[in-house]
């Protein structure tokens, strides 16, 4: 599947406002709603997705990132395992096949203490597991900025951007919000009759329940989409260590790279992980040796290649 400008300007729209209807969409363009819609439902027959997800940041979820080192014959089982699960936002396999990385979100500590301390030591075949709680964000998630390269105006990313939360707004999550939520996230853009008929719900109570959510910044929508299809087949994750000082400014100048669509602090022997994708590793060593080589404070890089992205946002189905 080709994309050319059109179709990733409806990606990065979908970006800052995962609902926004396509015929607001296109005036916004300046093309028509029928080539809007039909662009859209192009890409999602070729694997674009739009997905809810809970905002662990302002829901004050633990979230961690968990690095496990697998037998070879293994990884994949483990990996298509850790996919299913809801508190899952994404899975990747890399290092060769034996590593699996993902992120994992929850309200309490009952069910981290499950995973980290019973179920992850206790499977077969797993290594090593290392644990990071985030805990900071700069770019990608629920702080979005994963669209540094967008094809759009600023003029246009004005209009999309969804207003933020007024301070003081208390973002809350209740269990009768769930079953929506699962909807969502395995497809964000059903239509309020598909979601009141999914639920048993009536239309007005979906539309009030979606709206408070999105009003008190409990929930954000994501993208899913493989990026090679946008020209950057090749992704890896970067753990690095950075001197305490230097922490916060390492951070936000990662947050501004066109190349990172995800980068937080963490705790553990490196504290500070960074997604990062390229157009081949050529433009790797170019970002590693010369965009992020100088900076003050990095002390020790990792790079692990993903070779595959299991689960990336949005529910396995």
């Amino acid at each position: 599947m080709e994309v050319d400008t059109l179709d990733h300007q409806i990606v990065d729209a979908l970006r800052l406002d995962g609902r926004v209807s396509f015929s607001a969409l296109a005036e916004i363009l300046g093309v028509a709603d029928q080539t809007v819609a039909r662009r859209y439902r192009r890409m999602r027959d070729g694997g674009l997705r739009v997905a809810a997800l809970p905002d662990g940041v302002r829901l004050g979820y633990d979230m961690w990132m968990i690095r496990l080192q697998t037998t070879p014959d293994s990884a994949g089982a483990i990996a298509e395992a850790l996919a299913r699960r809801p508190d899952t936002t994404w899975v990747t396999l890399g290092s060769g096949g034996t590593e699996v990385t993902c992120v994992v979100q929850n309200p309490g500590t009952a069910d981290r203490e499950a995973l980290l301390l019973q179920k992850l030591p206790r499977t077969p075949r797993i290594v090593s597991v290392r644990a990071h709680c985030l805990m900071h964000h700069f770019a990608g998630g629920p702080v979005g900025g994963e669209a540094r390269d967008t094809r759009l105006s600023a003029g246009q990313i004005a209009r999309l951007r969804p207003p933020v939360p007024p301070p003081g707004t208390t973002a809350v999550l209740t269990d009768e919000d769930r079953p929506l939520l699962a909807a969502l996230n395995r497809d964000g853009r059903l239509g309020y009759p598909a979601l009141a008929a999914a639920l048993g719900w009536s239309e007005s109570t979906v539309r009030r329940r979606l709206e408070h959510l999105r009003a008190t910044g409990a929930i954000f929508f994501d993208v899913e989409m493989n990026p090679a299809l946008l020209g950057y087949p090749a992704r890896f994750l970067l753990w690095l260590t950075v001197a305490p000082a230097h922490l916060a400014a390492v951070g936000q100048e990662l947050a501004r790279h066109e190349e990172v669509v995800f980068v937080a602090a963490t705790t553990g022997e490196t504290n500070l992980m960074a997604t990062v994708i390229c157009r081949d590793m050529a433009q790797l060593y170019t970002y590693v040796t010369r965009r992020i080589g100088p900076l003050r404070g990095v002390e020790r890089l990792e790079s692990v290649p993903a070779l595959r992205h299991v689960k990336q946002v949005a529910a396995v189905v």
